[in-house]
């Protein structure tokens, strides 16, 4: 495999959330050393093993620059050091966040029983997940737009241009581990003819206007009207949606994604709108608790699903 000298002979832990797939090095010690390279090697469909994504599974104490926050959130033990299938460093991932806690608790580093949290560090600060019977539930913080004036006074504050569909689309900007650029769709037709066989990225042919300054993710979501809870008798939003990851390319499923397609639909819909959505991807089915103000500044939304242990490689 080229480029990979850094885990040439390591064992990786291979699984995903709603088929967004990751290859997980178990390294408590931060002993491996790994490039951007390394990464890309191995996460490459056709000449390495094939993921979306890349994390070293690792104590936080153990971790350079890490001290700071290992004194912060002593409870932080264990660290999601996650990297995007490029090699390039990433903040925070919902569905990986959920392989990883699985990770912990069937490798024996952390048992979590069923209605027990677990506090890990990420680059986006200290998240909670939960186990849910065989779904977790992970904390992924607060949600904020991009531009609020803008999208107050309109409701979107980007235009985007998607290969496959017709002329420029009213776009919202929320920012949520990482930044992405939604788009409403009137039909699921739309959905299917948006061109994203073979983009390796999120920006061109894709063109946003403005453009964004440090990338974004792109959601296109078509909403698909309200369902009532049988259990709790409350309205829930369900939509459809694809994503197109920055630094990825397509995605069967994207943790962060879903949650800024709630954080759109809740703020479109306004007074009233669902606090709870259901979400179906490619991959599978995703739900999201955005509350009665996702927005509001002591806010955080809720990210819900399965994850799933594939297999071990043992890097040649």
């Amino acid at each position: 495999m080229p480029h990979s000298t850094g885990l040439r002979g390591r064992e990786l832990i291979k699984g995903h959330a709603t088929l967004n797939d990751f290859l997980m090095l178990v390294d408590p010690g931060c002993e491996v050393a790994i490039s951007g390279a390394d990464i890309a090697a191995v996460c490459d469909r056709h000449r390495g093993i094939g993921a979306d994504g890349f994390v070293r599974v690792v104590r936080t104490t153990a971790l350079p620059g890490a001290g700071a926050f290992a004194a912060s959130v002593p409870e932080a033990e264990w660290f999601m050091d996650y990297y995007r299938a490029d090699g390039t460093v990433a903040e925070m991932c919902g569905n990986a966040a959920r392989l990883f806690a699985h990770v912990l608790d069937r490798e024996g580093l952390c048992p979590i029983a069923d209605g027990e949290s677990v506090t890990i560090g990420t680059r986006g600060g200290a998240r909670t997940i939960t186990r849910l019977g065989e779904l977790w539930t992970v904390d992924m913080g607060p949600a904020r737009l991009t531009s609020p004036e803008e999208a107050d006074d309109e409701g979107w504050d980007t235009a985007v241009v998607v290969p496959g569909l017709d002329g420029p689309r009213a776009a919202l900007s929320v920012e949520i581990a990482g930044p992405h650029t939604v788009v409403a769709l009137g039909e699921e037709g739309e959905l299917e003819a948006a061109a994203f066989a073979g983009l390796t990225d999120s920006a061109d042919p894709v063109a946003y206007e403005p453009a964004p300054e440090v990338g974004t993710n792109l959601e296109l979501v078509v909403p698909l009207g309200e369902e009532t809870d049988p259990d709790t008798h409350s309205s829930v939003g369900v939509a459809r949606m694809r994503v197109l990851e920055r630094g990825v390319g397509e995605s069967l499923s994207y943790g962060a994604g879903c949650c800024a397609v709630a954080v759109a639909l809740h703020a479109w819909t306004g007074p009233g709108a669902p606090e709870d959505y259901r979400l179906l991807v490619p991959g599978g089915e995703i739900g999201v608790h955005v509350g009665a103000d996702p927005l509001g500044e002591d806010s955080s939304v809720l990210l819900t699903g399965p994850a799933t242990i594939t297999g071990r490689i043992t890097v040649a």
